[in-house]
């Protein structure tokens, strides 16, 4: 599922190469991904506008119109944001938005897990306000995220991926995050001292930018804006390294489905 690097990456491609584009058609070719108030009628209000803005906010790729409304992606497991010729083959093409200078922005969706979502401003903002802060905002201190966490009787890796109480992060930056600080992802985040979550802050903070500078972590369906595939995945300590020797001590690390019932990576002896 991509996560923040991921979306972060692929808005920061289209900022650069769409922004100021014009929308002069838009087909619609797998009605179930579409999502807000204004899906019945996204195909009217999409066509002529301008797209004034690319952004990321929490896992979604925003791309904001003239007229104040917002498209809000969010690719999931198998979605994708994909910038290329107009009629490209994709037999898993959700929506197509044909632009007025020849190019083509298509959401494809292998599953069809994904959503395309478009808001006019309040329900944008009030969608926005649902979510936690963002990690990579320059506001976002160690105190911030200990008053995110702290309050929380749950395993903190569950805390760190509930996006009401921070944005962004999914299990692969998790299950970094807790590795690099040398905290148990079990260990209840109500639990932790504040020093230690001034270490989850500058481990999870500096996972996420060297996540981005890479591009974003690619398995099998994550790809940017232009196909190409992220960097970041040789660089994982934990996630996906179930049963192999951990990098910082030796012992095999522990993988687990039963703090969240998604897999968690990590050692037994250095990880407290």
């Amino acid at each position: 599922m991509p996560e923040l690097p991921e979306t972060e990456t692929i808005a920061r491609d289209l900022h650069g190469a769409i922004s100021g584009a014009r929308i002069a058609r838009v087909e619609l070719l797998r009605r179930d991904v579409l999502r807000g108030p204004l899906a019945s009628k996204l195909a009217r209000q999409l066509t002529g506008r301008t797209i004034t803005r690319v952004w990321r906010r929490a896992k979604s790729v925003v791309l904001s119109l003239d007229a104040k409304l917002h498209v809000v992606a969010t690719p999931r497991f198998t979605g994708a944001l994909i910038l290329g010729a107009p009629g490209a083959q994709d037999d898993y093409a959700c929506v197509r938005l044909e632009l007025a200078d020849g190019r083509e922005l298509r959401y494809t969706d292998v599953r069809r897990l994904g959503t395309f979502a478009l808001f006019a401003d309040d329900a944008f903002v009030a969608w926005s306000s649902a979510l936690g802060p963002e990690p990579l905002d320059p506001g976002f201190t160690a105190e911030r995220l200990s008053e995110c966490i702290r309050g929380s009787k749950r395993a903190v890796k569950a805390v760190l991926m509930d996006q009401k109480r921070l944005a962004g992060v999914g299990n692969i930056y998790a299950n970094e995050a807790l590795w690099r600080a040398g905290i148990r992802p079990s260990r209840r985040a109500s639990a932790l001292t504040r020093a230690q979550c001034a270490t989850l802050h500058r481990e999870l903070t500096g996972v996420l930018r060297a996540a981005v500078a890479a591009r974003g972590t690619s398995f099998r369906d994550y790809r940017d804006a232009f196909g190409a595939r992220g960097g970041f995945a040789s660089q994982l300590q934990a996630y996906g390294r179930g049963g192999q020797p951990c990098t910082r001590c030796g012992v095999l690390l522990q993988s687990s489905h039963a703090i969240d019932g998604r897999v968690t990576v990590w050692c037994r002896s250095c990880q407290k």
